[in-house]
């Protein structure tokens, strides 16, 4: 197999002086990392709660608060999704409900390979048969309109929570509260699903305790570690308001304050929850949690979040590790196989949107193999999986100045029938299609992408934050960057990339490289590790793009550089 091309690599803009000084006393080289990401002054780094957007500035969120009061004494049940932005968001609303003192709250997410996604007229036969006053859906719904349909048939109302990006035609569902429907005037449209709710549940709380329940307007504050999970799994931008969110959901962690199942994954994952940072969240909580939902029963995660005992906790943190190592295994062969097909086919005749298909894939795990395949070509990716003996389900992953859901959408405006479901973002995407037009499908996928996005950059370039000096490679710098964020989407951890000469180097596990490297621009020798990159032996001099992070073994912190890409300065550098 051929390794993996070498990225171009782009800096950001480097800010004026005056950019800098505009956050006051913040240490100047913090201040240039906040600039380049868009920030103008130190109050935006203000991540207290006063600092969220109103509850009341969420269009209809005074309706389903309402709603949802009038049954709090009736059976509401709970339609979730079964990724981790899903599994939050139904836990988070079945906490707060019970809380508030509501009597009869149930759950139910739809089986992937069973039901599909959201709310289908199947799964509303299935939570008919428990007699349910209201149905809500978090992180889903806005596109159930058949479910919606038959809910309303049967003569139970729906609430839909979502943040998902509407088509043309909604539900007629009672209350409908998503950031993303027109003519919002949100200030954050980049909630996730769990962000969503936990606007609806803080409406709730409010109006609870002006009717006189005591304590109840801050009953949601209580699961920020929830929203914290849900909101950086699902990979949304983290403007401001989500920044909030997370950053006090990380608090609510670090103080031995969050939901024991919390405490219990990243114990499983061998992370400290004293420490717990957003790529924690990201990298080690979350894959446990949709492992679960891409194979099994996402119930096995939501009873994780739901539960007091640690020790019970523990248990489902130790299905949901055994179910990940499995998945990381299915997901290895696929990848293979994927790359394998790329590669062949050559980067010369990647089309601009790469369609891949194996009818021996599982289609829990497309989504992923999606991403690495995007990685590899940096390109808009398609992966599908078979989903019955005539339909294949579809996972798409986006790069930057591709909006993938508009691409799907204007391939069913111009080919009508041949995508016979869809929905999503600007990065990420699910549909539908007939087998039989898998050939067809690619061909207009192609078309499209020429016609909207005809200077699309599939260059993969990294955007990095320029030259970390060498006497910034140190410990108390590694530290105070992994406190500088949340970082996330849109707000990224700081990349940077310079020189460095090779001391030492050695493969470890199965594909790492683990290296001591020199700066070039001066400082001593630091440990460098590059996931999945053990190949060819480097001699002399290379240039790396790292992260700088702390590398704790045996109780001793290090500084050492992430690399994600390592690349010779000349051709005999390199053997």
């Amino acid at each position: 197999m051929s390794a993996q091309r070498v990225r171009p690599i782009v800096a950001r803009p480097m800010p004026s002086a005056g950019d800098v000084a505009a956050f006051g006393d913040i240490d100047p080289l913090h201040a240039r990392l906040y600039a380049m990401r868009g920030l103008t002054e130190a109050s935006q780094l203000d991540y207290g709660l006063a600092r969220l957007a109103p509850v009341g500035a969420l269009e209809n969120v005074d309706a389903a608060a309402e709603l949802m009061i009038a049954n709090r004494d009736r059976k509401i049940i709970v339609i979730g999704d079964f990724d981790v932005d899903g599994a939050t968001s139904t836990a988070l609303v079945l906490r707060c409900l019970r809380d508030f003192g509501f009597t009869d709250v149930e759950y139910l997410v739809p089986n992937r390979f069973e039901y599909g996604y959201g709310l289908t007229p199947e799964i509303v036969q299935v939570a008919a048969r428990r007699s349910p006053a209201l149905l809500i859906t978090v992180d889903n719904g806005v596109s159930s309109i058949a479910g919606v349909a038959e809910a309303n048939q049967l003569g139970i109302p729906v609430l839909v929570t979502d943040h998902h990006l509407p088509a043309e035609e909604l539900p007629d569902a009672a209350v409908i509260v998503n950031p993303n429907l027109e003519g919002s005037r949100f200030p954050s449209r980049n909630l996730a699903g769990v962000g969503v709710a936990f606007y609806v549940m803080a409406r709730i709380g409010r109006l609870l305790e002006e009717q006189g329940v005591e304590g109840a307007a801050r009953v949601p504050a209580r699961y920020l570690d929830l929203v914290a999970l849900g909101t950086v799994a699902d990979v949304v931008p983290l403007d401001h308001n989500n920044r909030v969110l997370v950053q006090q959901g990380l608090m609510r962690i670090r103080a031995g304050r969050s939901v024991v199942g919390i405490q219990a994954l990243l114990k499983q994952a061998g992370r400290q929850s004293g420490r717990c940072v957003s790529t924690d969240l990201g990298f080690a909580v979350g894959p446990r949690i949709n492992a679960a939902g891409r194979l099994e029963d996402i119930s096995i995660g939501i009873e994780c979040l739901l539960t007091d005992e640690f020790d019970v906790a523990m248990q489902h943190a130790q299905a949901l590790d055994r179910i990940n190592s499995e998945r990381r295994d299915i997901e290895a062969t696929m990848r293979e196989q994927a790359f394998a097909y790329v590669d062949k086919l050559g980067s010369q005749r990647w089309p601009a949107c790469v369609c891949v298909y194996d009818t021996s894939w599982h289609q829990g795990v497309v989504g992923l193999i999606a991403a690495r395949v995007r990685e590899r070509c940096h390109r808009p990716v398609i992966a599908f999986a078979r989903e019955d003996e005539t339909s294949l389900k579809g996972s798409a992953r986006s790069i930057q100045g591709v909006h993938i859901r508009d691409l799907l959408e204007a391939v069913s405006a111009t080919h009508p029938g041949m995508i016979q479901k869809f929905g999503g973002h600007a990065m990420a995407a699910g549909l539908t299609i007939s087998a039989a037009a898998l050939g067809a499908f690619k061909e207009a996928a192609a078309e499209q992408m020429a016609r909207l996005y005809p200077r699309a950059d599939f260059s993969g370039a990294l955007v990095t934050d320029g030259q970390l000096p060498g006497d910034a490679i140190n410990l108390p710098f590694a530290r105070s960057l992994r406190d500088a964020g949340p970082w996330g989407s849109a707000f990224p951890e700081p990349l940077w990339s310079g020189d460095f000469s090779i001391v030492e180097q050695r493969t470890v596990g199965e594909n790492h490289l683990k290296l001591r490297v020199r700066p070039a621009a001066g400082g001593g020798i630091v440990d460098a590790i590059a996931f999945n990159q053990a190949g060819p032996v480097y001699r002399g001099n290379v240039q790396l793009a790292f992260r700088l992070d702390v590398n704790e073994y045996r109780g001793i912190e290090n500084p050492q550089l992430v690399v994600e890409q390592i690349a010779p300065l000349t051709m005999a550098d390199a053997c």
